[in-house]
């Protein structure tokens, strides 16, 4: 059986459709919200919150590999309660920023489930995304409402990934050998702004976008109140404030790992269209 976590997210929902399309066997979706259990295909669905223990252990029930994004619940609790179940091997998706940016708060977090899970005994995949292109979301609402796009940093290009390429590595790390005790550094095919993308999102909806750079002390004010001061200096930096040649490097993981070549950001532009009309 495998367990996928975040099943109503950007990767977990994918991971769920390839894991079915693949015959991997058995597959279990955790959910809050078991209502929505037609959007699992023919995976089994447990309803539970990672913040109430006790639904858990269902979940776990003859679980032996098991999907896991960092940072989503009380990580230690988790994976103590997978060592106790049972399970063998577990997928982590942490962060690039685990080796680019190690001084910042949130890499450091992300670090320490890593050491968690390599520290618990069971087999483990760490996944190491750089921006997810689903990000872009952020801007759905001014797209919508059609004034102009704030962002700040317009023109640095970070070689952001699709999630479903994450989803794909993390389905190839869940059913084939060779993946065990690895880490995976991930990113997109190629470098993209975010003036780029914004120009993407317009080309696909068939009419101009504005896009208008703002300054970092601008764009930390709005972050700071939703995020907290930490978390937006944390996201600032790693998206155009303090970047490095690691964290702009274009990497063929996704390609070596799964077979196809990464997803490029207008891709995900045209897939995910209808959100920004």
């Amino acid at each position: 059986m495998i367990l996928v976590t975040g099943a109503t997210g950007h990767i977990g929902s994918v991971l769920l459709r390839e894991l079915q399309a693949c015959g991997a066997g058995p597959v279990r979706a955790f959910t809050r919200d078991a209502a929505r259990a037609a959007f699992f295909g023919e995976a089994e669905v447990v309803e539970g919150d990672f913040a109430k223990g006790e639904t858990l252990k269902p979940a776990l029930d003859g679980v032996r590999s098991m999907f896991l994004p960092s940072r989503t619940g009380p990580d230690a609790d988790i994976v103590a309660a997978a060592r106790r179940a049972g399970v063998e091997h577990v997928v982590l998706v942490s962060s690039i920023t685990v080796q680019t940016h190690p001084h910042l708060g949130p890499a450091g977090e992300n670090l320490a489930v890593e050491r968690l899970l390599e520290d618990s005994g069971m087999a483990w995949t760490v996944l190491r995304p750089t921006q997810f292109a689903s990000n872009a979301l952020m801007w759905a609402g001014p797209i919508r409402d059609r004034v102009a796009v704030r962002a700040p940093y317009a023109d640095t290009g970070l070689p952001t990934i699709h999630p479903a390429d994450i989803a794909s590595v993390a389905r190839a790390a869940l059913t084939e050998p060779g993946h065990r005790g690895r880490t995976y550094a991930l990113t997109g095919p190629e470098p993209v702004t975010a003036r780029q993308q914004v120009e993407a999102i317009a080309a696909v909806l068939g009419r101009d976008v504005p896009f208008i750079e703002i300054s970092r002390q601008e764009a930390r004010g709005r972050m700071a109140a939703v995020f907290g001061e930490e978390a937006a200096d944390a996201v600032l930096d790693v998206t155009g404030g303090d970047v490095n040649d690691e964290l702009l490097a274009v990497r063929d993981t996704v390609a070596r790992v799964t077979g196809s070549p990464a997803r490029p950001f207008r891709q995900w532009a045209a897939e995910n269209a209808h959100l920004f009309r």
